[in-house]
């Protein structure tokens, strides 16, 4: 089911694709504007988003790879926590 523009639920908004920002039509009106500044103003906009999204694909990696590592320290840590007992026999708890 889609919601302006994007499906609904997904959490992620619909970004600009560099791809559209450089195939833009604008409508023609009588005293427009210098085509070529158009031009010029969607190349570099579009320059700026592609920039923009491998940023984006970088920082998903080094939270995925940090997520990772959070996990493995977790399970030595829970490893090495379940090895250690009270000398008493007690598993750590209080009551």
């Amino acid at each position: 089911m889609y919601r302006h523009g994007r499906l609904y639920g997904t959490g992620r908004p619909t970004w600009l694709t560099p791809l559209e920002v450089r195939t833009w039509e604008f409508d023609p009106c009588r005293r427009g504007i210098d085509p070529e500044q158009v031009h010029a103003f969607q190349r570099r906009v579009s320059d700026e988003l592609a920039e923009l999204h491998r940023e984006v694909a970088r920082v998903d990696e080094e939270n995925d790879r940090l997520k990772r590592a959070l996990r493995d320290w977790q399970a030595m840590h829970a490893e090495r926590c379940q090895g250690q007992r009270d000398p008493r026999g007690n598993s750590g708890r209080r009551w």
